[in-house]
């Protein structure tokens, strides 16, 4: 059975493909033996993050028509913000990228953040892994767009692009503690704004300053992506990102993020707040509770 599925995506089938993605995301059934059969893929992956607003969505669409152009074949994972009812996802990046929708080289799949903070889907890890089976060459990801907290992407993708706009100018010192610091590439959206020349130059002033290599290295590039404009230059700087030498390295330190985020859900899988409080109740009749000696159980 798994078998016969994992053969459908290897050979493209977006319906075999659709249907795999869904077994992960929902947990159906015994979704982790079909894991289990997943080969090894060295294909790279591309982040997309940024604050709200900032044109994430606007500039992976640019970024498909690029690839597109290319002959090549794209997969588009866009985290979407959850709906407070249903917890399914709203589909605004869905609408932005509309145009794709009937194009044979194109699987644009919308997941729920379902209240993730760090940007991204729950199963993102394992999700991707299924993409990655499937015969597509580029693999782009988009985050919801939560503000600095979204460093998760930096875990998952091997070429991290943040997205910023001119206006965010007073919020750079605060992002810095986080999304700033996972960035392999930024790009300075609409800058045709006022003020974009001097947001660049602030920006490139700061990196500078910080500790980090990566940072220092990391190139800024002026968009517009509603023009389409600067998007060669993005692409160009994301290939060379993925075939620089130092990436072997990397690699290896993904591995390992992902292998302790893997483990660190498996072991608290039957851990939530609703049954410790449950567990505490139960316990707090004795005088000698102790906090410590109690989460010695888990």
């Amino acid at each position: 059975m798994w078998s016969d599925l994992l053969n459908r995506v290897k050979e493209g089938d977006l319906k075999a493909l659709a249907r795999a993605v869904s077994m992960v995301e929902n947990e159906q059934g015994d979704y982790t033996a079909f894991l289990k059969l997943l080969p090894s893929s060295q294909k790279k992956i591309i982040g997309i993050t940024g604050p709200p607003g900032a044109g994430k969505s606007t500039i992976a669409d640019c970024l498909i028509n690029e690839f597109v152009a290319r002959q090549k074949k794209i997969a588009v994972l866009c985290v979407d913000p959850s709906s407070p009812f249903t917890k399914g996802a709203l589909l605004g990046d869905r609408i932005r990228m509309n145009s794709w929708f009937n194009s044979p080289n194109v699987f644009i799949r919308s997941l729920a953040s379902r209240g993730s903070t760090g940007g991204l889907h729950p199963k993102i890890i394992e999700i991707t892994d299924v993409i990655k089976t499937a015969p597509f060459d580029i693999i782009i990801i988009e985050t919801v767009g939560a503000g600095q907290t979204e460093t998760e992407i930096a875990a998952l993708a091997d070429t991290t692009v943040v997205v910023l706009v001119p206006e965010a100018g007073d919020e750079i010192q605060n992002m810095k503690a986080g999304l700033m610091e996972i960035a392999d590439i930024f790009v300075v959206n609409k800058s045709d704004r006022p003020e974009a020349d001097r947001f660049v130059k602030n920006l490139l002033a700061m990196l500078q300053l910080s500790f980090y290599a990566k940072q220092k290295n990391a190139p800024v590039i002026k968009m517009i992506a509603t023009e389409k404009k600067g998007i060669e230059i993005l692409v160009e700087k994301i290939l060379s990102h993925q075939t620089n030498k130092t990436m072997e390295r990397r690699n290896f330190l993904l591995f390992a993020e992902k292998a302790y985020w893997l483990i660190k859900q498996k072991r608290m899988k039957d851990v939530n707040m609703q049954m410790l409080a449950e567990r505490i109740e139960h316990l707090s009749a004795d005088k000698e509770f102790n906090l410590y000696k109690f989460i010695e159980e888990f």
